[in-house]
């Protein structure tokens, strides 16, 4: 019995309507899978308000600059963590639910566009920082929105 349509109990379906609802397996909730997309959601932007964020704080605070907040290390430890949790997210949404590849797409763009942040001078770096967390984020908001939409892969209209 596909869960989107509903039957009228009638009398003459009730008995078939009864035995179908007991064999329904309940689906369990996709709590771990949401977590990892907020979490990724949420490392992505800390990691992007951070990177734009440095240049402003540098002529007030001139001793956060200097600190382990500022160097390259702390910068892509931070991303590959980002990206660590978004791999681990959007693979759960996309092996248990949807199947839809576009938001891996989008986390890989937008880490290869963050991680290579300085490739067109660092007077554009806000810029590329700015899309790169963007894509970032967009993945792991659109893989919700895929796991909302299907309850299983087994869902006709998730394939």
């Amino acid at each position: 019995m596909n869960c989107d349509t509903a039957e009228l109990k009638t009398p003459a379906n009730a008995d078939a309507l009864k035995s179908a609802e007991d064999s329904v397996v309940p689906v369990k909730s996709s709590v771990s899978n949401g977590l990892l997309d907020k979490l990724g959601i949420w490392i992505s932007s800390i990691c992007a308000l951070h990177c734009l964020l440095i240049p402003i704080l540098l002529p007030i605070a001139p001793l956060v600059a200097s600190s382990v907040f500022a160097e390259v290390w702390f910068e892509r430890a931070i991303l590959s963590f980002s990206i660590l949790v978004g791999f681990a997210a959007l693979f759960v949404g996309f092996h248990k639910y949807h199947r839809q590849l576009y938001p891996i797409y989008s986390l890989v763009l937008g880490g290869l566009i963050y991680w290579n942040k300085d490739v067109f001078g660092h007077e554009y770096e806000p810029f590329t920082i700015t899309i790169g967390a963007m894509l970032i984020i967009a993945a792991h908001v659109i893989n919700l929105r895929l796991c909302k939409q299907c309850k299983s892969c087994e869902d006709e209209a998730c394939n």
